[in-house]
């Protein structure tokens, strides 16, 4: 992979110069909504899972063993992983928007194959197709994003992007429960992800813009960034990012602890409290409070961290979601454990716009596409090693065990990130600096 060009205007076929694109979100704020929409599309995908899909497992498959029913987040888990790794490699060489579209054209099939499978095999199958879908849209919008702000207001767009994913994940939990409790597991909760397919590739196709001529027009014109030039192989830049970069490598590990959260939340949390006795839509309640705070508390730590910095975010917030994860063991009933939804949610916040923010600090824009890639792939692995460990400990010593250590592993988490990692967002950058300008 080689530097971006050195890039002073574009020219058009008539051979006139074009003016070069404009970084900002004032600038770009039509385009950035519109990706704000896309990704909120996205999220509903996940969303349509989050309630219903760990409940067929047992009363429609017959599923009994936990590791059996979490084959689904495995499966999801890894392929996004790697969907992530290849949507960055890919954006970076061949542009934002193709892998955009790909991604939602794979999705399509997702919900038809959740509201006709006949065996549980074939829900594996969907969400091999939902990792796919999951990891080229929502990388490519959190890039794009990234390509259009600048370096200025890099926390609030993140902020914006994962506010508007978490979110619809958060209302299409909550809305599937309520059509499951009213009508069945199946179909009507699926319609939901039959249309937000449908309305993401139609956008994404037909009004999504490429960006990459942001990238461009931020890149240093030295070369330099604070983890080396532009001239970088994927094989370096996986290297970089995941070990041999202290703050990269940081970051690298809290979203993978992160994503164990997630995955307890997802596959083990609604069998736990189905066990104690909750209804299907107390279940659809509380699978939609983490989320929705997580979402809607985006809006206000992303845009904090381009004010105080990353680091105290990411290490308080895994603090914040391992005491969350301790607090429902400890606890027994809804409103107890509505209460550590809510504080599992802020602690989320406060972490996960914040570390995508922090890669595009560190990382040069020739290959911030493929470092986030890097992250996301490490993240999303959290989905099936959290799937895997709280489903094998969940099997062989009980559900409490398997919280427990989730909530431990956060901890360390969080003291990882107060040894290793340093501030990518010094007080410098945080000034009022003109966004329309390269850094």
């Amino acid at each position: 992979m080689t530097a971006f060009p050195r890039v002073e205007a574009s020219s058009r076929p008539d051979g006139a110069e074009s003016p070069l694109p404009q970084l900002g979100l004032r600038a770009n704020l039509g385009q950035f909504m519109l990706l704000v929409a896309v990704n909120a599309l996205v999220g509903g995908m996940v969303g349509q899972e989050r309630t219903v899909v760990p409940l067929l497992a047992g009363e429609v498959f017959g599923l009994r063993t936990v590791s059996v029913a979490l084959t689904f987040i495995v499966a999801f888990g890894l392929v996004k992983a790697v969907a992530n790794f290849a949507a960055g490699a890919l954006s970076d060489r061949y542009g934002r928007k193709p892998v955009l579209v790909a991604g939602w054209i794979i999705g399509v099939p997702v919900p038809l194959l959740l509201i006709w499978a006949p065996a549980w095999e074939w829900l594996i199958v969907a969400n091999v197709l939902l990792g796919i879908n999951q990891g080229l849209t929502w990388s490519t919008t959190v890039t794009m994003k990234i390509d259009l702000v600048g370096p200025a207001r890099r926390g609030l767009a993140m902020g914006l992007n994962e506010a508007s994913g978490y979110g619809a994940v958060a209302l299409t939990a909550f809305a599937t429960g309520l059509m499951a409790d009213a009508w069945g597991l199946r179909p009507a909760p699926f319609l939901l992800g039959l249309a937000f397919a449908g309305l993401g590739l139609g956008l994404s196709s037909l009004l999504v813009h490429e960006t990459r001529g942001h990238a461009w027009r931020e890149a240093p014109k030295d070369g330099s960034s604070p983890a080396g030039s532009g001239a970088l192989s994927i094989g370096r830049i996986f290297t970089l990012t995941s070990f041999r970069e202290p703050a990269l490598s940081a970051i690298c590990q809290a979203g993978l602890a992160n994503n164990l959260n997630d995955a307890l939340a997802w596959g083990v949390l609604p069998v736990y409290y189905a066990a104690a006795g909750l209804s299907v839509a107390e279940i659809g309640i509380l699978a939609a409070l983490y989320p929705a705070v997580w979402g809607l508390g985006q809006l206000g730590t992303g845009a904090l961290s381009d004010r105080v910095g990353r680091k105290r975010l990411v290490a308080t917030g895994m603090l914040v979601q391992a005491l969350a994860i301790a607090l429902i063991a400890l606890t027994h009933g809804f409103a107890a454990w509505a209460a550590a939804a809510l504080l599992l949610g802020a602690g989320t916040a406060m972490v996960y716009p914040t570390l995508l923010a922090a890669v595009g600090d560190v990382a040069h824009p020739a290959w911030r596409a493929s470092a986030l890639g890097v992250y996301r792939l490490w993240r999303d692995a959290g989905f099936a090693v959290g799937a895997i460990l709280a489903g094998l400990l969940a099997d062989r010593f009980g559900v409490g065990t398997a919280i427990w250590t989730i909530a431990i592993l956060t901890l360390l988490s969080g003291v990882i990130v107060g040894v290793r990692m340093y501030e990518t967002h010094p007080p410098a950058s945080r000034s009022a600096m003109p966004v329309s300008e390269p850094r």
